[in-house]
C-alpha cells in the first residue's frame, strides 16, 4: 500500500511577527538618519572653529545617534530577511533588539565622552566664538525637531491601537524604534542645553556655564541610555513576560472549570507579538486544537503550542 502523505498545512506557523506599521518607521528612520548626518558636519565644522565644547559635544553625540539611526535601519531589513529562514526559530525581531542594546551603549559611551570633556575645560577654560556656536545650534535643535517630527509620523500607525486585555500597545514595544527615538530626544536636548550654555556665556560672561552644562547633559543622557540597555536586555534574555496575556490565557483556558494550566511560558517574539507554550491538565482533556481556539480572542498571541495530559488523579468509574 503507497505510503500516505500527510497535510501539513494547517498545522504550521508563519514566523513573521513584524507589525503593519514596521515599513512606515524603517521609512522614517532612514530619512532621519541622512538628515541627521548632515547636521553633523555642519556642528562639527563649526563647533572646532569656534572653539565651543557644547556644540562640539552635541556634534559628536549627533554623530553616535546617526550611527545608531543607520544600524536601526539596517536592523529592521535584516530582521525581515532572517523571517523567512529557518534558523531563526521565531523570525529575526532579536535583530532589532540586539541594535537597540548596541544603540544604548553607543549613548552611554557618548554620555562618558561628554562628561571627560567637559570635567577637563572646567578645569582649563577654551576660548568660544558665541555667536556663530549659538547659530549652529539652533540650527541642530531644529534638526532634531525635525526628525522627532518624522518619527512621531512613523509611528502613528500603532498609537490609540488597543487589544482585548486592555493595555495600550504602542511603539515602546518596538525596542529598536524607541532606541533610536531615545536617541534624537537626547540630541534635542544637548541642542537646548548648548544654546542656553552659549547664550550664558555671551550674555553675561559666565563661560563656566558651557561645560557645566555639557556635564548636565551627560548625566542625563546616561540616564536615558541606561533606560535603553535594560529595557532591550530584558527582551534578550526573554523577560519581558506581559502578566495581563498571561493571566488572559489562564482564564481562557480554565474556563470550563475542567482544564487547568500546569505551565504556561509567554514570551515575545516582536513590537506587538507575543509566543506561548502551555501545558493543560484535566479530567476529561480535549484535543490542543479546542484550547488553542480559544486563545484566539488574544489578537498579540501570534504562536501557541499546547499540550494536553489527562489528569492522573481524576476519579474513576
Amino acid at each position: 500500500m503507497a505510503g500516505h502523505i500527510h497535510d501539513l498545512s494547517p498545522f504550521r506557523h508563519s514566523h513573521a511577527f513584524a507589525d503593519a506599521s514596521v515599513r512606515r518607521r524603517e521609512q522614517a528612520l532612514t530619512w532621519v538618519t541622512a538628515i541627521t548626518l548632515a547636521a553633523m558636519a555642519v556642528e562639527l565644522a563649526v563647533g572646532w572653529w569656534s572653539g565651543s565644547l557644547a556644540l562640539l559635544a552635541d556634534g559628536w553625540h549627533m554623530g553616535t545617534h546617526a550611527l545608531a539611526l543607520g544600524g536601526a535601519v539596517l536592523a529592521y531589513r535584516l530582521s525581515a530577511r532572517a523571517a523567512g529562514r529557518a534558523g531563526y526559530a521565531f523570525g529575526g525581531w532579536k535583530i532589532e533588539v540586539l541594535t537597540a542594546y548596541s544603540s544604548g551603549l553607543l549613548l552611554l559611551g557618548a554620555a562618558f565622552w561628554i562628561g571627560a570633556d567637559a570635567l577637563a575645560t572646567l578645569r582649563q577654560p577654551r576660548p568660544i566664538a558665541y555667536h556663530e556656536a549659538i547659530a549652529v545650534a539652533v540650527f541642530g535643535l531644529l534638526v532634531n525637531a525635525g526628525c522627532a517630527w518624522l518619527l512621531s509620523r512613523g509611528s502613528q500607525g500603532e498609537r490609540g491601537h488597543r487589544h482585548d486585555h486592555g493595555h495600550a500597545r504602542h511603539h515602546h514595544h518596538d525596542h529598536n524604534f524607541s532606541a533610536a527615538y531615545i536617541h534624537v530626544l537626547a540630541d534635542a536636548f544637548t541642542s537646548v542645553l548648548a544654546i542656553a550654555a552659549l547664550a550664558g556665556g555671551l550674555w553675561f560672561g559666565w563661560s563656566w556655564l558651557d561645560p557645566a552644562v555639557a556635564l548636565l547633559g551627560a548625566v542625563v543622557i546616561g540616564q536615558w541610555s541606561l533606560g535603553v540597555l535594560r529595557n532591550s536586555a530584558k527582551a534578550l534574555v526573554d523577560a519581558t513576560a506581559d502578566p495581563a496575556i498571561s493571566q488572559r490565557i489562564r482564564d481562557l483556558v480554565e474556563a470550563d472549570g475542567d482544564a487547568k494550566v500546569a505551565d504556561l511560558h509567554v514570551w515575545q517574539v516582536g513590537a506587538t507579538a507575543w509566543s506561548a507554550a502551555i501545558s493543560v491538565v484535566a479530567d476529561r482533556p480535549l484535543p490542543a486544537a479546542d484550547y488553542r481556539a480559544r486563545l484566539a480572542a488574544i489578537e498579540p498571541l501570534r504562536h501557541v503550542t499546547v499540550e494536553v495530559h489527562a489528569c492522573t488523579g481524576a476519579s474513576r468509574g
